[in-house]
């Protein structure tokens, strides 16, 4: 296998250290220099909040918003990185702490709508046909505050009009089992590529995978990706880690545990993964014991990880991995594995 992804990476990736125990550690970077160190790390292209690219949004109407999403797209040209999608922020406005489209007041599920029209018309403008879903507080705090049967017709209802409201548009919903809500209505890829089915058009609906979220839920990100392949509907992934059952911490790529790692490039490679343009994005944090001038190493280190395994599978003996399956005899076959990931 000859295949050679192109990264992708977000602005939140390069942070401070502020954590819900703690205040910032390190001096915010600004987002000009964020696309030099983006670039000179080896990334092609960025992920992007609505507000990341436009930060006053709210307060925009459509004509100066697109003129701000101009400015950024020059400002992207020149820095040599495109648009990998563009993603509302809905968990963050006070007005959405009980959900955005799922919210009980119909006037706060009608501002998560003018919401997304508004990261599209930002998507437009940058020259992205990607809106990425991550339904951050769409679920439960409590089991009976939310009707899940018609919050989840609420959530399809939604996506129905942003397919509408335009016919170029693609949209990633990105599951997650839980923080910061109780339970997601969305936890997993099975719920996501169901949820997408069950739209007005679901040739236009497909998932971002996120190692972290599937191992949060107690599943493998390989077999989540897989899973989504199969369905030709992984238009996205965000590679980490995770240390158990806990909150999302963003390790990393491989920091954890290694050989989950090389089986998530595995299967990437195996089914092409990129040749239709697919990007492998990262969604890594930095310690917080990370010093200013150091606080880069979790980008750089991941992406040389990513390429390490990928050279890993590139060896990979297929002939021997063949012959095990034939024969049955997997425990020479974790070995074989075990012997390649070490050598």
């Amino acid at each position: 296998m000859t295949a050679t992804f192109r990264y992708s990476v977000g602005p939140w990736n390069i942070h401070t250290g502020a954590d819900t125990f703690g205040p910032p550690v390190r001096a915010e970077v600004p987002f000009a220099r964020k696309l030099e160190l983006m670039k000179e790390i080896g990334f092609d292209a960025i992920q992007l909040h609505d507000d990341d690219a436009v930060p006053d949004l709210n307060e925009c109407d459509s004509r100066s918003l697109r003129t701000k999403a101009k400015e950024l797209k020059r400002q992207l040209d020149d820095a040599g990185l495109v648009p990998e999608f563009v993603a509302p922020r809905l968990w963050e406005d006070a007005r959405t702490r009980d959900g955005a489209y799922t919210a009980n007041l119909k006037q706060l599920r009608d501002y998560a709508d003018e919401r997304s029209k508004k990261a599209i018309e930002v998507a437009n403008e940058l020259g992205t046909n990607n809106i990425v879903l991550w339904l951050a507080r769409e679920g439960n705090f409590v089991p009976e505050n939310k009707s899940t049967t018609r919050s989840l017709h609420y959530l399809t209802e939604a996506i129905n009009r942003m397919l509408e409201a335009d016919k170029q548009i693609r949209i990633m919903i990105e599951p997650k089992p839980n923080e910061p809500v109780d339970k997601s209505f969305v936890p997993t890829v099975g719920h996501a590529l169901a949820l997408g089915y069950a739209t007005a058009d679901p040739s236009r609906v497909g998932v971002l995978i996120e190692s972290a979220h599937s191992l949060l839920a107690g599943l493998d990100p390989a077999d989540d990706m897989a899973f989504a392949l199969a369905h030709r509907k992984l238009w996205g992934v965000h590679l980490n880690d995770q240390n158990g059952l806990k909150f999302d911490q963003d390790r990393p790529f491989g920091s954890v545990n290694l050989r989950q790692a090389f089986n998530q490039v595995r299967v990437l490679m195996e089914s092409g993964y990129g040749s239709g343009g697919e990007y492998v994005g990262l969604d890594v944090k930095a310690l917080r014991t990370q010093s200013d001038e150091k606080a880069c190493k979790h980008l750089a280190n991941s992406l040389f990880v990513a390429e390490r395994l990928a050279d890993k599978v590139r060896s990979l003996n297929a002939a021997e991995v063949a012959a095990r399956q034939e024969d049955g005899d997997y425990e020479e076959l974790d070995r074989y594995i075990i012997d390649h990931l070490l050598g």
